[in-house]
C-alpha cells in the first residue's frame, strides 16, 4: 500500500495542476446553500485557503452576507486541536502559525458546521490532509462534546478511486462539498 506521505506529495501535484473557474465558486456557494440548512444562531467554522486549496472565502462572503457567524481557525504549536475565533469580514487577517490566516482580535467560539480543506477524499468519507493532524485532532475533541456536520470542501478531480488508508486517530468526513456536487456519508 502506498504510504500517506508519498500519497500527499502526489495529490498536491495533481491538485495543483486542476483548472479554476469562476463556474466553481457559484456552483460551490450554490451547493453548500442547498445541502447545509443553516439554523439561525449557528457558527461554520472556515478556513482562509493555502496555497491552492479551493477557495472557500466565497461561502465565508456569502455567510457573512446573510448575517451567519463564521470562525477562523487559530492553529497552536502546542496543541493538535485548534480553536476558533470569531470573524465578522472587517479588517485584515493576520498571519498565525504554520502561515494561516487569523482574526486580529480573538474571540473564541465553538463550531456547529466545520468546512475542511483536503488534499484528496474517497468514496467513505475519508480525506487525506497536510499530515499535521490538526483537523482530525479538532474534529475529534468537538465530537466528543457536542454534535457538530463536518463536510470536506474540495474539486471533484480530488477523488480518488481507491479507499485511502486510515488512521485509528482520522475523522470521516460527513459530507463533501465539491462545484460538481455534494457527497453525502451520513447513514
Amino acid at each position: 500500500m502506498i504510504e500517506k506521505e508519498e500519497l500527499r506529495e502526489q495529490a498536491v501535484l495533481h491538485r495543483d495542476r486542476i483548472r479554476r473557474d469562476d463556474e466553481d465558486v457559484e456552483n460551490l456557494v450554490a451547493l453548500f446553500h442547498e445541502s447545509v440548512p443553516l439554523k439561525e444562531g449557528q457558527v461554520v467554522g472556515a478556513y482562509w485557503p493555502l496555497d491552492h486549496e479551493i477557495d472557500a472565502r466565497y461561502i465565508i462572503d456569502d455567510l457573512l452576507k446573510k448575517g451567519t457567524c463564521v470562525a477562523l481557525p487559530i492553529a497552536s504549536r502546542k496543541e493538535r486541536a485548534m480553536v476558533f475565533s470569531k470573524w465578522d469580514g472587517k479588517g485584515d487577517l493576520i498571519r498565525g502559525n504554520y502561515g494561516v490566516f487569523v482574526p486580529p482580535d480573538e474571540k473564541l467560539v465553538e463550531p456547529d458546521v466545520l468546512l475542511v480543506p483536503l488534499l484528496a477524499f474517497d468514496r467513505k468519507g475519508n480525506r487525506l490532509g497536510r499530515g499535521g493532524g490538526h483537523y482530525d485532532a479538532t474534529i475529534a475533541k468537538l465530537r466528543a462534546t457536542r454534535d457538530i456536520l463536518t463536510i470536506g470542501i474540495a474539486y471533484a478531480a480530488q477523488a480518488v478511486l481507491f479507499n485511502l488508508p486510515v488512521e485509528e486517530h482520522d475523522q470521516k468526513m460527513d459530507m463533501i462539498i465539491t462545484p460538481s456536487g455534494v457527497h453525502d456519508f451520513r447513514s
